[in-house]
C-alpha cells in the first residue's frame, strides 16, 4: 500500500507551488515538512519496526528471558522505500489535476 503521509504532504507541497509559486517561502516550508514526514514514514518508523521483531523474538525464546510480556510489540511500522515514492508520486499528480 502507498504511503498516504507521503500523498498528502507532496499533493499539498504541489498545490501551494501551484497556486503561490514555488519561489515563496510557505513552498520552501511544505518541501521541507514532505521531506521530515517521508524520511519519519520510511526510515525512522521502518527501523522501530525491525526493533521491534528481533524484540519479540528475543521475548518469545525459551528460557533466555524471565520477563512475562501480556502483548507483543507492533511490527508493522513505517514504509518501504517503493511505498513512499508511490505515495509520493500520486501526491504530485492529484496536485497537478486539482
Amino acid at each position: 500500500m502507498p504511503s498516504s503521509h507521503s500523498a498528502i504532504v507532496t499533493g499539498l507541497a504541489t498545490l501551494i507551488g501551484k497556486y503561490q509559486g514555488v519561489d515563496t517561502p510557505i513552498f520552501a516550508v511544505s518541501l521541507i515538512l514532505a521531506a521530515v514526514v517521508m524520511y519519519d514514514a520510511c526510515g525512522i518508523r521502518r527501523a522501530a519496526g525491525k526493533q521491534a521483531t528481533l524484540l519479540n523474538k528475543i521475548i518469545e525464546t525459551p528460557g533466555l528471558t524471565g520477563v512475562q510480556v501480556s502483548e507483543k510489540l507492533v511490527e508493522v511500522l513505517g514504509h518501504t522505500p517503493v511505498q513512499v515514492f508511490v505515495g509520493a508520486l500520486i501526491g504530485i499528480i492529484v496536485g497537478i489535476i486539482a
